[in-house]
Parts: structure tokens; sequence; C-alpha cells
């Protein structure tokens, strides 16, 4: 996250805080992780992206949608849709620690990026399918605070898109 993006935007690093994953005790670790988030009045603006089957996090489906910290293992499509981030020489990880979905939906306010036609059957069952442990994103319906943002392409399917458009115009006309 430091390389990928904290690196890159105005934000003290004081500020994040990213699981411990280099040591293996990982059930601590997590536990550790709960922990911080709430010895720190907990999270104040979540920022995710979704994967091609409505994960968020690496909370794949069928994942909790109470679930906490933990280690996940990834679907082959998310490994799949994650090769290009590995040299063919490295060893693909088959498990994450991700955030829960029970934690993510404690955050404050909640931003979901999705860019591109790939993304355009989990952004429709994100934003109008049931919630469901099978789309891990849909539970996101029910944050008082979660803002979607989109381009095009991620919102070929949704069938209310004309809908949505209208709320933006008149949302940018006050």
């Amino acid at each position: 996250m430091n390389l990928e993006l904290f690196n890159h935007i105005n934000i003290k690093l004081k500020n994040t805080y990213i699981p411990n994953r280099l040591d293996k005790n990982y059930e601590l670790n997590c536990q550790a992780y709960e922990d911080h988030i709430q010895q720190n009045n907990g999270i104040d603006l979540q920022l995710l992206g979704i994967g091609e089957n409505g994960h968020i996090g690496f909370n794949e489906p069928s994942s909790s949608l109470a679930s906490r910290t933990r280690v996940k293992t990834l679907s082959p499509q998310t490994i799949a849709n994650n090769a290009h981030f590995f040299k063919a020489s490295e060893t693909q990880p088959q498990l994450a620690v991700t955030m829960g979905i029970g934690t993510i939906m404690e955050a404050k306010k909640i931003i979901l990026l999705a860019i591109g036609s790939q993304k355009k059957q989990a952004v429709a069952d994100l934003v109008e399918g049931s919630i469901s442990a099978f789309s891990p994103a849909s539970i996101l319906q029910m944050h008082p605070k979660a803002m979607v943002i989109i381009d095009k392409p991620a919102a070929e399917f949704l069938k209310l898109k004309n809908y949505y458009y209208h709320i933006e115009k008149v949302r940018q006309a006050f």
C-alpha cells in the first residue's frame, strides 16, 4: 500500500495501518489489527476496489458478511486476475490477509472505485442486486455513507443507469 498508494498521495503514514503478514502468526496479527482499529476509534475512510467476482478486500464470494480480519483463500479467478503483479519466477500467493466485511462496514465512510468493462457484472450486482454473500460488495447497500465511483464501461449492466446520471446531474446543480 505504501509503494502503490500512500507514497503518492497527501497522507501521513502514521494515519495508515496495514496488517502484519510477514511473520507467520496470522491469527494473532489479525486480532492485533482489529484491536488497533478499535483503539484508534475506528476507520474514518475505507477505500475499496471490487473484484470481477464481487469481492471487496479479498472477501471472496461466500465470505461471511459479518467477518473480521482473517486469512482468506483466494479464488482461482482472483489469482488469475492478479497474476500480472508477479514475475514468472515468483510464487503467487493463494492466501491473503484481508479485513473482514464486518470490519469494513464499521468504517465511517466508504468509497468504492470500479473501472473497466470487466467490472460491469460485479457493479450491477453491487448496486442493484440482492444483498448476498455471493456478491460480498452488495453489503455496501446497507452502509449509510458509501459512495460508488465508476466509469461508463463499469456501468454498462446497470438497469437504472439513466436515473443515476440524472441524480448526478441534479446534485451538481446544487
